[in-house]
C-alpha cells in the first residue's frame, strides 16, 4: 500500500548517488515497520505515466519500545539512489528532487532479510548493493553480541563508493566483530585487495583465505547480476549449502533468460487472482503477463520493478501452468513451493489461478 510521505533530506553521497530521507507520521509508523534488508517502492507520475522504482532501506531497524511503552515504528525511512543512465527516477532524484516534496511510498517489502541472531555471517556486494546490507550489518551488530559479520565489497573507484564513511564507522564501533574487505575494479588502493573484478575464480580463492567458509551461517549477495552470479558459483564450488545463500540482484540489463516465443493460447486464457481477500476472474489479452491481466481489472495489484528483480509481485500458483520469462527475486525454495513472479509469468494452460495473499 502506498502513502504520501514528505522528503526531509536529499544528501549527496558520491557524484552519482544520493540518500533520500522520508518523514513517517506517527499514525503510519506501525505500517512502515521493516526488517533489515527490506525495500520500499517510490511512485510518481511522469508525462501522465506512472513510474515506480524500488530502493532498499539503509538504516538499522529502530529499537523496539521498552516494556509497557506504546508500540512504535520508524520516524524516518532512508534509501540510497544511484544514477542510472536514462533512469527517469534516478535522474529526477539527483537533479530535481527537493526537501519538502511529497512522494508516494509503498510500505516495506522483500525477503532479502537478516534477522538478528547469534552466528557468523558474510556478504559479497557490488556498488549500490551495499544499501540493504548496511541495514543488516548495523542491526545485527547492535542487537546481537554473539554475532559477527564479514563484508566483501566491490566498487569501481574510491570516489564512487557509497556509504564509505558509514561502513568505516561500523568498523570503528565493532572492530572485533566486523571485518571489512574492499576491492576496486578500476583503481589501485594502498590497502586491501589488488584492483580488478571479483569474478568466480578470484572469489573461490579469496573467501577461504578470509574466513572459515563452512562455519558461516548465512551468505548475503547483492549487486549486479554478474557479481552475484560469480559469488553464488564460487560458494557452490566451496560446498556451501544452497539454504545458506541469499541474494538480491540490482541492475539487470540482460535480455530475459527464457523469452516468450509462443503465441497466445488459442481461444485465450482465463486468469483468476485473489488479492487482499477478494477474488476475480478475467480473460488474458494476447501475450500479456499475469500482472498485466490483473492490473487491467485491479489497479491495486502489487508491483514495483516489472523486471523480475524486486519480488513485489510474488504470488502462489494455485492451478494451471505458467512460464516465467526470468526470475531474479525468488529463492529456489519459493519456486519449488509454487510461487511465481506475476510480472514475468504467462499462461501456458487455458486457466490459471494465483493468490497474491499466500
Amino acid at each position: 500500500m502506498f502513502h504520501p510521505l514528505r522528503v526531509t533530506e536529499v544528501r549527496p553521497l558520491t557524484d552519482d548517488s544520493v540518500t533520500i530521507s522520508f518523514e513517517v507520521p506517527e499514525e503510519l509508523r506501525a505500517a512502515y515497520r521493516y526488517a533489515p534488508g527490506q525495500h520500499i517502492a517510490v511512485r510518481r507520475r511522469v508525462a501522465g505515466a506512472e513510474v515506480r522504482r524500488t530502493y532498499s532501506l539503509c538504516d538499522p531497524v529502530p529499537a523496539e519500545p521498552a516494556a509497557g511503552e506504546p508500540g512504535s515504528g520508524p520516524r524516518r525511512l532512508r534509501v540510497g539512489v544511484r544514477w542510472v543512465e536514462d533512469g527517469e527516477f534516478s535522474t529526477y532524484a539527483l537533479k530535481e528532487l527537493l526537501t519538502g516534496e511529497v512522494l508516494d511510498v509503498m510500505t516495506p517489502a522483500g525477503r532479502f532479510v537478516l534477522e538478528p541472531r547469534p552466528g557468523r555471517f558474510a556478504a559479497v556486494v557490488g556498488g549500490s548493493g551495499i544499501t540493504p546490507v548496511l541495514s543488516q550489518v548495523g542491526t545485527l551488530l547492535a542487537r546481537e553480541p554473539q554475532a559477527s559479520f564479514c563484508l566483501i565489497r566491490s566498487d569501481r573507484t574510491a570516489a564512487s563508493t557509497m556509504f564509505l564513511e558509514e561502513v568505516a564507522d561500523l568498523k570503528d564501533r565493532w572492530p572485533d566483530r566486523f571485518q571489512l574487505v574492499s576491492a576496486l575494479s578500476r583503481e589501485e588502493q594502498q590497502a586491501g585487495l589488488p584492483s580488478g573484478r571479483l569474478d568466480e575464480e578470484r572469489l573461490t580463492a579469496l573467501l577461504p583465505a578470509l574466513l572459515p567458509v563452512p562455519a558461516v551461517d548465512g551468505w548475503y549477495l547483492c549487486g549486479p547480476l554478474g557479481l552475484v552470479g560469480a559469488a553464488e558459483r564460487a560458494l557452490r564450488t566451496l560446498g556451501v549449502p544452497r539454504s545458506r545463500v541469499h541474494q538480491e540482484i540490482f541492475h539487470v540489463d540482460e535480455a530475459p533468460t527464457s523469452p516468450v516465443t509462443a503465441g497466445p493460447i488459442p481461444g485465450g486464457a482465463t486468469v483468476r487472482a485473489t488479492l487482499d481477500g477478494r477474488g476475480g476472474s478475467w480473460p488474458s489479452a494476447g501475450r500479456e503477463s499475469l500482472l498485466e491481466t490483473v492490473l487491467r481489472n485491479r489497479s491495486d495489484a502489487p508491483y514495483a520493478c516489472k523486471g523480475g528483480v524486486c519480488g513485489t509481485c510474488r504470488a502462489k500458483l494455485i492451478a494451471g501452468e505458467v512460464r516465467m520469462d526470468r526470475n531474479f527475486a525468488l529463492e529456489p525454495e519459493e519456486t519449488e513451493a509454487g510461487y511465481v513472479l506475476a510480472c514475468q509469468s504467462h499462461p501456458v494452460t487455458p486457466e490459471v489461478e494465483v493468490d497474491f495473499d499466500a
